[in-house]
């Protein structure tokens, strides 16, 4: 019952935001009318989501994370970190294993967000 099942991202330029997603996962978006802020719903294969224009300021770079952290399965990892660094992503940290269970990094996005991928191999280590 506690399962994910929502995630928002924040976004200073959400078009930027919006091309960069969509290019990597393929997601479309909807823009949503009557929020008090920009907001758009996020169609993704399986998991809901929505983008909104960052409410306030972004924490510094470098600085910790101040949000939770999403991963998303990727079928070829480094493929997928292709296309992240084509579409203005950055690496965070880069490809380790995680042993027995999957290879997995983090990125910076074009807003400075950060987010996961990761890619299922029982054999990593």
């Amino acid at each position: 019952m506690n399962a994910l099942a929502y995630f928002e991202i924040q976004a200073d330029d959400p078009e930027r935001a919006m091309r960069f997603y969509g290019g990597i996962f393929k997601w479309t978006f909807t823009e949503m009318k009557g929020f008090p802020l920009p907001y758009w719903s996020i169609e993704t294969a399986d998991i809901r989501g929505g983008l909104l224009k960052r409410p306030t300021a972004a924490p510094p770079p470098m600085s910790g994370t101040n949000a939770f952290t999403c991963s998303f399965e990727a079928d070829d990892f480094d493929a997928m970190a292709l296309k992240i660094s084509q579409n203005g992503g950055t690496v965070a940290l880069p490809k380790f294993a995680v042993p027995g269970k999957c290879w997995q990094g983090y990125f910076l996005d074009t807003e400075g967000n950060t987010f996961g991928i990761f890619e299922v191999d029982e054999k990593a280590k």
